[in-house]
């Protein structure tokens, strides 16, 4: 079994590009149908596992198949974001076994994110594997390696202090908007969406008690209990053109895949604001805020890139913690590769102990079998059971006894101290009861 993933992030690909293979995770089902669809007809088989993990920073594709196929993975992905696959390439990583894993470990435990140490996309990762597993496209061997990802996330944060001085992309944004108004609690806010990252951004603004908050979001519902933490106001996304001058600082982040602010509003709400300055933060892939925006006079346009030199302070502090991370995850990898390699055909245990339990089930049929016939003919149930639990134990003890009396004297030998461990492990070592060390 191969295991390979696939991916472009902050570090790889500009925010314009990253917002081309953005996959909203409420509709992520057929597309990872159609992902499972191109590998199954590269390998010829159905057996192939997809998981997509789709956040502002990253979009990755993790695979697992009997043998790998990145370039019909590239293909595909450059399909669905219309783009040729060789301009993709320039943008992308391809990582296999060991190293898709050990990526996937760095990404759950936040070594791999913006914000380094960040806690979020632990949970956005869960939510794509949880995800896979309801469209059906998640198989055994992602699922372990997820859920070791998973389990090394949490020893690190347990173990480390790699989440100590971190700066989120919402603390970012207070500080930038700090740097543009002296004072914040005169400020008017203005969050669009109701997400996550919101929510986030609402409340590192709240603490700052801005004069106004208003909640923009397409179901009116959902911006109502948002705002409703915060004694916040709502509005509809239809209304936002003709309020968007009433606020001097808007963050948004919604999964609309065309942007919800446009030039012309912006340049409109600009001369009834009397030239006064705007601070725009578009925290959404692909753009809420039209790109054009940070052209603009007295406007002041962040992106999820333009914030990279903000949240990375403290990174210094936060080394010592790195290494210590990176100890973990090297266990973790190690433990995953053992376990691949124990399942591989051509030197794993676990088909031999497939084929051990299918056979087994076939000789315990056949006893049950017969152990039917003869009590249905009336015969002693005590004399049933005997023969039943005497017909399993010659089967299972037959090729055994052969092989004791097969061979030259050293092979017997050999074949005897096996059986020994096999079979009389309780006995070994003098009789103790039990094997040291088991």
């Amino acid at each position: 079994m191969a295991v390979w993933a696939l991916g472009i992030n902050h570090t790889t690909a500009p925010v314009d590009i990253r917002g081309r293979f953005a996959f909203a995770l409420d509709k992520i089902a057929p597309t990872l149908h159609s992902l499972r669809s191109t590998i199954s007809g590269v390998h010829s088989h159905a057996g192939v596992e997809t998981a997509i993990l789709s956040t502002c920073n990253r979009t990755e594709i993790y695979c697992a198949a009997q043998e790998p196929a990145l370039d019909h993975t590239l293909r595909w992905l450059a399909q669905s974001g219309d783009l040729p696959a060789e301009a993709l390439k320039n943008y992308t990583y391809t990582l296999q076994n060991d190293l898709a894993a050990r990526h996937a470990f760095r990404v759950a435990s936040g070594l791999d994110s913006m914000v380094l140490g960040e806690a979020q996309i632990l949970g956005q990762m869960k939510n794509a594997v949880r995800a896979a597993e309801e469209a059906g496209s998640l198989g055994t061997t992602l699922n372990q390696l997820f859920q070791r990802s998973f389990a090394v996330a949490k020893e690190v944060r347990s173990a480390t202090e790699i989440g100590a001085h971190s700066i989120s992309m919402a603390a970012a944004a207070v500080r930038l908007a700090g740097q543009l108004f002296e004072d914040l609690s005169e400020i008017r806010v203005l969050f669009v969406g109701a997400g996550e990252m919101i929510e986030l951004c609402a409340t590192h603004f709240a603490a700052k008690q801005p004069a106004h908050i208003t909640v923009a979001n397409r179901t009116l519902e959902r911006g109502e209990k948002l705002a409703a933490h915060f004694g916040a106001s709502t509005m509809r996304l239809a209304d936002l053109p003709d309020h968007l001058h009433e606020y001097d600082a808007i963050i948004s982040c919604t999964a609309s895949s065309l942007p919800i602010i446009g030039l012309g509003a912006v340049e409109s709400a600009l001369k009834k604001r009397k030239r006064r300055p705007f601070f725009m933060v578009d925290l959404a892939v692909p753009r809420d805020i039209e790109a054009e925006v940070k052209n603009l006079g007295d406007v002041y346009l962040y992106t999820v890139d333009d914030l990279a030199h903000v949240v990375k302070a403290g990174q210094e502090q936060r080394q010592a913690a790195v290494v210590q991370a990176e100890t973990i995850i090297d266990a973790g990898v190690q433990r995953f590769m053992h376990w691949m390699d124990q399942r591989a055909p051509e030197g794993g245990s676990v088909p031999l102990i497939q084929q051990i339990n299918a056979q087994a089930d076939v000789w315990r049929a056949l006893e049950i079998e017969r152990a039917k016939k003869r009590l249905a003919k009336g015969e002693d149930m005590d004399a049933v059971l005997d023969a039943l639990t005497r017909g399993l134990s010659q089967k299972i003890l037959h090729g055994t006894m052969a092989e004791l009396h097969a061979g030259d004297a050293q092979a017997r030998a050999q074949t005897a101290d096996m059986v020994s461990r096999l079979f009389l492990r309780n006995q070994r070592g003098g009789g103790s009861g039990h094997q040291s060390g088991l």
